[in-house]
Formats: C-alpha cells, sequence, structure tokens
C-alpha cells in the first residue's frame, strides 16, 4: 500500500488537476491512500472533502512581495508551515508528494526534501508559478502541459482532466447535447464562454455580432456568466445561459469555441480535437496567451487580442471563419495532434517512479 499526498489549491486551476491524478489513483487501487494538503482559505476547502478525500490544512503563508510587517513575519510563519507538513508527512506515513502549485505546495515541497521522501511537481500554465519554478529544483520529476515552459527537469505529461472530459465520445453524444441546450444537431454550433462570471468583452463583442453568426448558417451558444445581463435573442439559433454545468455537453456540441484561454481550457479544448479562437485575459503575468501559444503555432487555434475582439473584429475575422469548411477541417486535424486525455496516467506514471530506488 502507498500513501499518497497531493498538494495544491487556492483556484480552480490548482485544485482540479490535482483532483482528477487523486481520482486516478483511487480508481487504479482502492486500497492505498490519498491525501490532500490546502489551505482553509482556498476553494480546496470544499471541493476536496466533496469529492470524498481528506484534506490536511497548512497555514496560508504568501511570499513577501516588499518590505513590510507581513515579510518581517513570514520567517516564522514559513517555518511553522514547513513544521506542520513534515508533521504529517511522519504521522502519516507518506511515500510520496506531489504538488500543483499555490500557497499550500511551496511547504510541502520543503517538507518532503527534508524528510527525504521524494515529490513530483505539475506545472499547469505556460508560465510556471514561484512555488513550482522553486520546487522544481529539487523534485524527482516535473510535468509540464505545455511545451517549453521554463522548468528544471520539465516533461511534457499535459493536463490531468476531468472523467467526463476524459471519456466524452463527442458524436455519440451530440444529439443528446443539442436536445439539452434546444439547438439543431445537424447544424453547425459557436461555443462562446469565458468562465464561471463570464467575460464582458466577449459578451460586448457577441451582442453588435450575433445576428452575423447566425446569418452565416450556424447556431451560437453563449454562456454570459453568472453575473452579466445579456439580451437574449428571438431566433432559436441563439441560446445564451448564464453558466454551462454540462461543459462535457457543451463540447459535445461545439463544432468551433472562441473562449478565454486557461489552461485548462486550452487543455481541454485540444484534447477533444476542437478548433478555437482565444481571447487571452489581459491581465497578471501574460500567462493566458502563451497558454495558447502551442495550439497556434501547430494551426489548431487562432488568438485576438482582448483589445482588439469587438464586432467588427467578429465580422472580419470568426464569421468568414464559419464559412470556410476546408479551413476548419485543418483546424480540426491540428486540434487532434495537439491535446492529450492522458494527463492524469502520466502524472501517476511519474509517481511511481519517483518511488523506485
Amino acid at each position: 500500500m502507498t500513501t499518497y499526498l497531493l498538494a495544491g489549491g487556492g483556484t480552480a486551476g490548482h485544485v482540479n488537476p490535482l483532483l482528477a491524478v487523486a481520482d486516478a489513483l483511487r480508481d487504479r487501487r482502492p486500497e492505498d491512500t490519498v491525501l490532500v494538503l490546502g489551505t482553509r482559505e482556498g476553494l480546496e476547502s470544499r471541493l476536496v472533502p466533496e469529492r470524498g478525500y481528506e484534506l490536511l490544512v497548512v497555514d496560508k503563508v504568501p511570499f513577501p512581495r516588499r518590505p513590510d510587517a507581513a515579510a518581517a513575519r513570514f520567517p516564522v510563519r514559513w517555518l511553522r508551515a514547513v513544521a506542520q507538513v513534515r508533521r504529517y508527512i511522519r504521522e502519516r506515513g507518506v511515500d510520496v508528494v506531489a504538488g500543483f502549485g499555490g500557497y499550500a505546495a511551496a511547504p510541502a515541497y520543503v517538507a518532503a526534501r527534508r524528510e527525504k521522501v521524494p515529490y513530483v511537481v505539475h506545472e499547469a500554465n505556460a508560465r510556471p508559478g514561484l512555488a513550482n519554478v522553486l520546487g522544481a529544483r529539487g523534485a524527482a520529476a516535473t510535468g509540464i502541459v505545455f511545451a517549453g515552459t521554463p522548468l528544471r527537469g520539465a516533461q511534457l505529461v499535459g493536463m490531468p482532466l476531468r472523467r467526463e472530459i476524459v471519456g466524452l465520445d463527442r458524436s455519440a453524444r451530440r444529439a443528446e447535447a443539442a436536445a439539452a441546450f434546444g439547438l439543431d444537431p445537424t447544424r453547425p454550433v459557436l461555443l462562446v464562454f469565458g468562465g464561471s462570471l463570464g467575460a464582458r468583452r466577449l459578451n460586448d463583442a457577441l451582442a453588435g455580432s450575433w445576428r452575423d453568426v447566425v446569418g452565416a448558417g450556424w447556431q451560437l451558444l453563449h454562456a454570459a456568466g453568472e453575473r452579466n445581463t445579456v439580451s437574449g435573442s428571438d431566433v432559436p439559433d441563439y441560446r445564451v445561459v448564464p453558466y454551462l454545468d454540462r461543459m462535457d455537453l457543451a463540447f459535445a456540441l461545439a463544432d468551433l469555441v472562441v473562449s478565454r484561454s486557461g489552461a485548462a481550457t486550452v487543455a481541454e479544448v485540444s484534447a477533444l480535437g476542437i478548433p478555437a479562437v482565444y481571447v487571452p485575459y489581459a491581465v497578471g503575468n501574460g500567462e493566458q496567451a502563451l497558454n495558447a501559444s502551442g495550439t497556434v503555432q501547430a494551426g489548431a487555434a487562432r488568438i485576438i487580442a482582448d483589445a482588439d475582439f469587438t464586432p467588427d473584429r467578429v465580422r472580419a475575422e470568426i464569421v468568414p471563419l464559419l464559412g470556410d469548411a476546408a479551413e476548419l477541417e485543418r483546424m480540426r486535424r491540428a486540434a487532434d495532434s495537439v491535446g492529450t486525455r492522458e494527463g492524469a496516467a502520466n502524472v501517476v506514471a511519474l509517481l511511481d517512479a519517483a518511488q523506485r530506488p
């Protein structure tokens, strides 16, 4: 029997791949123990127990960015967090650690090293976070989703994906998906979404261009976000919903995706072989544009900058693409060559290798 400690959290981008690996480990050998290390404040505090895993809590200790009172308190708080994880490793007999970034991962890497327990790093973004940059220096293995991610010893393993995405047969589920959204399964569908909160830039651009999309003979499924109000049309070819709680069905129906380019979105769309137009969120350190760059280079996707995504740009670039069947087919073939559904299995393989003498 093996005891695994999976560390990470804070956002869905850290928690979801962690849970995908946890599920893969539990499905493979139910007698093994899978523990999750996270903070009280992160999304993991709700999602991990809901999934049936034990959450071990570590203090949230952000790395200081400026010389202030928090920076002065950092050394003591940091040592306390590392001590917490070392105690978990000893008391629970942890054999191997996997970190997925976020506040819980950094002390887990240090604690594992001090307890002489092997650990593996998984980085979801093309531009790695600080915790994983530091952790990769002593890792038994480091897995990345996007080629070129600058981490020491990185191996391309892909994104651990949700079960409903890994097992999705798009063609077999298309009729069911069309019925769920009230659309025609025999006609093409443009899927537009910006995350659970939506994306105002995408919403505004579609408000001024949806008639052109429908006029091109396509149907439009648009997730506008739970906090946004978008005027729906009285045309049955345009469906506006606040949120897609069945993303698998939305993907089963999509012939082209327009969305932000978070790491999970790019990985899922690519794994399913769907051509895409990405509109990277123009905040942070530019990681969304980097996430999409590999699929663009492969010919599976296009990028339109956030500031340029207007109704006129939709009419000038996306509407002509909808009418170019040969280009869409070429993009589909390229997408099939880019993505993988084996991310979770690949991370499990890294964990297995890390334990070998």
